[in-house]
């Protein structure tokens, strides 16, 4: 009996410093909640929103309609395979894919890719191995 006593004692006071330990981990935890609830607060009070503008009422003018300059064009950004062809078109002996690799700055499976559907297409020819030459 006095050992079932003794067991049941052991196990109560592991029980109260479980509980302790729990407590102050809670603690803890709230502290660093509240931590960051206070940096949101902070970040959201740097953020000022400004104040609806107020629309003004402009007496009507009389406009002379003036003339507008032609819109300029804008250079078409040219696509990777346009960029890999005109490459292989300035060299005279043929470029590999290392080298289109180094001066595109594309990975070597788009560059593949690249030279697959272009000889494909016809734009470029293959004059050996893994040198391609324009057509």
């Amino acid at each position: 009996m006095t050992n079932l006593k003794n067991d049941v004692q052991a196990v109560t006071k592991g029980l109260k410093a479980l509980t302790r330990k729990t407590e102050a981990m809670v603690k803890k935890v709230d502290k660093l909640e509240k931590a960051q609830a206070a940096k949101k607060r902070k970040a959201k009070a740097k953020v000022t929103k400004k104040a609806p503008a107020r629309k003004r009422v402009a007496a009507k003018k009389k406009t002379v309609a003036k003339k507008k300059a032609p819109a300029k064009k804008r250079a078409a950004k040219l696509t990777a395979t346009d960029q890999v062809v005109n490459i292989i078109k300035r060299s005279k002996k043929g470029v590999g894919a290392p080298t289109l690799m180094k001066k595109t700055g594309l990975a070597d499976k788009t560059i593949r890719n690249i030279l697959f559907r272009a000889s494909r297409q016809r734009k470029i020819k293959r004059s050996g191995w893994g040198v391609y030459v324009a057509r």
